[in-house]
């Protein structure tokens, strides 16, 4: 053999032992997956932080729903508290305002019956019947204007028609038989009239 063939052979044998000793694919192929598996870990770990995030993020808004139902409760409960106390004192102040109207009355009956004078009686119950009407019209009581209205069924009452005396008082309330008020303009009690036909 030739030297030159020798080399080859040696070239030749030399690279097998070393495709033998080192598989190139095989190392390649182990990159790969080590790649691919760090990969794996990697996208995993990622979901576990994301999941544990949202977790967290879930926690806080059920927390904050939580304490949010608990201050509408008290809030419901406390207006319910206050509107209860409101309606048992809402009469108070109405109450405490005819005191002193009452201390008049008795006051004028006191006097009435130790009196003879029939002039300075009416005077005095006129008197205390002002304050009375004032009192009332203060608070809103207004009573509700009847002579020579014409009839309308949102403020009055019709109990009986009569012929009218003169043409004009056709359908015109020609008597009243019973005051009606209105409470800051809503009728509380309407009034009882007659009506010409």
């Amino acid at each position: 053999m030739s030297k030159f063939h020798k080399n080859r052979e040696n070239k030749d044998i030399s690279k097998e032992n070393l495709d033998n000793d080192f598989p190139m694919e095989e190392i390649a192929d182990e990159n790969k997956d080590s790649d691919t598996d760090a990969s794996e870990k990697t996208g995993t770990d990622n979901l576990a932080e994301q999941l544990e995030a949202e977790k967290q993020k879930n926690g806080e808004l059920k927390d904050s729903y939580l304490r949010l139902m608990a201050e509408y409760d008290n809030y419901r409960k406390r207006t319910l508290k206050e509107k209860t106390e409101m309606l048992k004192s809402a009469g108070e102040n109405v109450l405490s305002g005819l005191l002193p109207i009452i201390d008049d009355f008795e006051r004028g009956l006191d006097i009435m019956r130790k009196s003879d004078n029939m002039e300075a009686n009416l005077e005095g119950v006129e008197l205390i019947y002002n304050k009375f009407m004032s009192f009332l019209n203060s608070q809103g009581v207004k009573p509700i204007e009847t002579e020579g209205k014409e009839f309308d069924t949102e403020h009055y009452e019709a109990v009986t028609t009569i012929p009218a005396p003169s043409p004009e008082l056709k359908g015109k309330i020609i008597d009243c038989i019973q005051k009606g008020y209105t409470l800051n303009d809503k009728v509380i009690r309407f009034a009882k009239v007659v009506v010409g036909e």
